[in-house]
């Protein structure tokens, strides 16, 4: 079992930068890709990025690319998102995950999954 817990998030203006980050436990996250997803209310959940368990591959869907990135430090087995030029509509619960399938895989292929943390950007 692997447990996920999120952190960082909080109340920002437009503009600011933000780094979440999502502190793993559990087994180990060897052979395991992770991943961010978020999900605003009243709306299903979107894919911001994933990360292959050797950090040689990132994937980020079009709408992501440029200010999002996911990196992962193994020595503190965690998961981080970096967010720049946060925009009002980035307002959502952030939720990373694991997953076995490698970082292209769908949401329904993460095993694991955190609580969440929420960020709100002001304008």
């Amino acid at each position: 079992q692997v447990q996920l817990v999120e952190s960082g998030g909080g109340l920002v203006q437009a503009g600011a930068s933000l780094r979440l980050s999502c502190a793993a436990s559990g087994r180990t996250l060897n052979h395991l890709a992770m991943g961010w997803f978020r999900q605003a209310p009243g709306k299903e959940r979107e894919f911001v990025g994933a990360i292959s368990w050797s950090s040689q591959t990132t994937y980020y869907p079009d709408s992501m690319k440029g200010r999002f990135t996911v990196s992962r430090d193994y020595a503190k087995n965690t998961l981080y998102l970096q967010m720049n030029s946060l925009k009002p509509e980035d307002t959502a619960a952030y939720y990373c995950a694991a997953t076995s399938g490698g970082p292209y895989a769908p949401p329904a292929r993460y095993e694991y999954w955190g609580q969440g943390t929420q960020v709100t950007v002001s304008s």
